[in-house]
């Protein structure tokens, strides 16, 4: 029995990769524009280089450990996943090398054409080389590695080629190396008899490079590029108590750029010296070592897609779809006196919420706003209104997590500035990642405090409210504002947040809610009454909670789960998940809101939050969500959830071995691209509404649902 069961379990890194081939299988899926295949393909690559920085270096230090480290769901080593990781980032690669092939084919049909740079006809060739003798080489940097030169450091991420050089009478192979730096545009661009002609700078230093190096002396050649772990342990520097914490963090950062490789590629197949000498001082296996046909940084694929769009090809685009702007006279903080508010982007523009925070930063009632920071915009308006707050000498609280994975430095810098300008900065807790969204605005009138809270799934950052599906919730309900008040009260002193009635905080008062919650359904199930859970997020890992979906699988409760990305339980196992049903939805915006939804009709509970079940975001970060009371807005969430549990464009369905398969639509359903759908759902969201009575009963704003989800609601139905 033990066995089987464990056959529930999925390993997080191979269930992480199956996710990157879901993105990456956009890249060839002709619903999807060109130009929009190539971002996915970038982002593909984007994904993968961060899994190697972050989950692969994470896994090489632990096998330096004595103590073997097992995971807990799989019971693999450390060895053991990496093994299992390798071979399938290489058959990753090998689509990767497909997909960049078809791509590069529609590109030429469409007027725009690679440059072979090996295969230059005379005039060509004429035409590149005297482009590199004046524009590129005289900013390259070669250098010799011989008994006198000692290999140098590789810098992560950096794209290099290496030549061994043997001149007449030399008795050994000494090597070349050429970094490609960012001193010059790596995409190059011709215009010619009506094409746009486009390669890559590496490509062209490859062909040319016999002329660095003195003549004759280059032998063979091959580009190669590094990735480097990444994965620093803030403790390492915390075990002095009096240091600056943010200094701490700036030396972590630099110590990351140096920390050992744990992938290196080849531009094609490397000569068999090359390889070696490189593996050896990189002190690489084979097995960590990938061989590719497309572009070592698919990075060149936004910048193509950049050039597309400024040439006006909007054709090869997704049609545009911007985010609803509320009417000129709707005030968020003023309606939320009067109901509560549910904002979703990008379906709809964060500028109210922005324009609250300003207003608040004036108003002469407002005497505090407290705000958790995790990942900022470079330009934060956010920022620039809690500056704006402390100079007009509010009370301004921000708790800027610094540990923000690859946003360090932009967080290190907004907090100098949030300092400078007279806020109060707390750097969250030791042992703990704030990853909450939480603002709090207490004002003071009549000798009373009045609060407004919002709780968001999401960043407080401009630029990604219009790429993410968020959830944005703000309420005036005093209740929540005091709750919310006490979680920022602990976070100030270093305390743990375990007793709330509407909030729900990890890592105390989160995952015990929700398996309270379950066990309610489980219970239901087993009198014969009707149950029912759906939890939409972006990864599980849990193991607390696969046990719980186990029970209410066994137990015969529908579960549906909407997961984007690592998923590390196994849906339709028989006599064990056969209730549970699982889906990714990938597609135009990036899928991050979280919603937790148990029970039918009128016994049904629904929570928004910015946790996954992760283990990290259940046990060993701050984490905070809220219980949806509002009958309208609860509506909302649950029609979200029947949307997207319809989708038939974006959605891929897990099958009882693991793997994905894309969802089609049954006889007669029609097309249902929940992404797009949200759009016309919530074009109605930010009407104003009449004054509300003091208790704030419900105004019944959700709007109407359509013929679509009316139609899509017998789809969705459990005999």
């Amino acid at each position: 029995m033990e066995a089987q069961r464990q056959s529930v379990f999925i390993n997080r890194e191979l269930s992480w990769l199956d996710f990157d081939r879901r993105v990456l299988a956009l890249g060839k899926e002709k619903t999807v524009p060109l130009a929009e295949r190539m971002k996915f393909t970038a982002i593909y690559g984007s994904n993968l280089d961060e899994f190697f920085m972050v989950r692969v270096g994470s896994l090489y230090d632990r096998t330096l450990l004595k103590n073997e480290i097992t995971d807990n769901k799989t019971k693999m080593t450390a060895a053991q996943q990496l093994a299992a990781i390798m071979p399938k980032t290489a058959d990753l690669q090998q689509q990767c090398d497909k997909i960049v092939v078809k791509l590069r084919q529609h590109l030429a049909e469409e007027g725009y054409v690679r440059i072979d740079f090996q295969t230059l006809a005379k005039e060509d060739e004429r035409f590149w080389k005297k482009y590199f003798l004046n524009e590129l080489l005289p900013v390259l940097s070669p250098q010799i590695i011989d008994h006198r030169h000692p290999f140098p450091f590789l810098r992560n991420q950096e794209i290099y080629l290496c030549a061994t050089l043997k001149g007449k009478g030399d008795d050994a192979v000494s090597y070349g190396l050429i970094p490609i730096s960012s001193q010059f545009d790596r995409m190059l661009y011709l215009k010619r008899d009506g094409q746009l002609l486009y390669g890559l700078a590496e490509e062209l230093i490859f062909r040319f490079a016999d002329l660095v190096f003195p003549k004759g002396m280059l032998q063979k050649k091959c580009l190669f590029r590094v990735t480097r772990n990444a994965d620093i342990d803030v403790k390492e520097g915390m075990f002095d108590q009096d240091i600056d914490y943010r200094q701490v963090m700036s030396e972590l950062l630099k110590k990351r750029r140096k920390l050992a490789a744990v992938r290196l590629q080849f531009w094609n197949e490397p000569p068999q010296e090359i390889d070696k000498y490189l593996r050896e001082k990189l002190m690489l296996p084979e097995k960590q070592c990938f061989s590719q046909e497309s572009p070592l940084d698919l990075s060149c694929y936004f910048k193509l897609a950049a050039r597309l769009q400024a040439d006006g090809r909007s054709d090869l685009f997704y049609p545009p779809a911007k985010p609803m702007q509320a009417p000129a006279d709707f005030k968020l903080g003023e309606e939320a006196k009067r109901r509560d508010i549910l904002i979703a982007y990008p379906y709809q523009s964060m500028r109210p919420f922005i324009k609250m925070l300003m207003a608040a930063a004036y108003d002469p009632d407002v005497v505090s706003i407290k705000m958790t920071l995790y990942r900022m915009a470079n330009n934060s308006q956010i920022v620039q209104a809690l500056v704006a707050a402390a100079e007009n000498g509010k009370e301004v609280v921000t708790i800027v997590e610094l540990r923000a994975r690859f946003d360090e430095q932009n967080n290190i810098d907004w907090s100098k500035k949030l300092e400078e300008a007279g806020c109060t900065v707390i750097y969250g807790l030791d042992d703990y990642k704030v990853h909450s969204k939480l603002t709090l605005i207490t004002r003071r009138s009549q000798g009373r405090y009045f609060y407004t809270t919002q709780i968001g799934t999401g960043n407080y950052n401009e630029k990604t409210s219009e790429q993410y599906t968020d959830l944005s919730f703000v309420t005036t309900n005093q209740e929540v504002g005091e709750e919310a008040a006490a979680v920022f009260n602990n976070l100030a002193v270093e305390r743990l947040t375990d007793d709330t009635e509407h909030l729900i905080v990890a890592p105390l008062h989160f995952k015990s809610v929700l398996l309270k919650e379950m066990d309610a359904e489980i219970e239901k199930a087993r009198l014969g009454q009707p149950a029912r859970i759906i939890l939409k997020n972006n990864s599980i890992s849990d193991k607390d909670i696969i046990e719980k979906l186990v029970e209410a699988s066994q137990a015969g409760v529908p579960t549906d789960m909407i997961v984007r990305g690592i998923c590390c339980v196994q849906a339709g196992l028989p006599g064990l998940t056969d209730h549970l049903r699982i889906r990714s939805i990938v597609g135009r915006y990036l899928e991050h809101s979280r919603i937790y939804a148990f029970g039918e009709g009128g016994d049904r509970r629904i929570y928004m939050a910015s946790g996954d079940f992760l283990t990290r975001n259940t046990e060993r970060r701050v984490e905070v969500g809220i219980r949806v009371d509002d009958p309208a807005i609860a509506q909302k969430l649950w029609d979200i959830l029947e949307l997207q549990l319809a989708d038939n464009v974006n959605a891929r369905e897990m099958r009882p071995d693991g793997s994905y398969a894309k969802v089609k639509p049954a006889e007669g359903q029609p097309l249902v691209d929940s992404q797009m759908e949200l759009y016309n759902y919530f074009k109605d969201g930010f009407a104003v509404s009449a004054p509300a009575a003091a208790d704030k009963q419900p105004t019944g704003d959700a709007p109407a649902a359509g013929g679509l989800l009316a139609r899509l609601r017998s789809w969705l139905h459990r005999e």
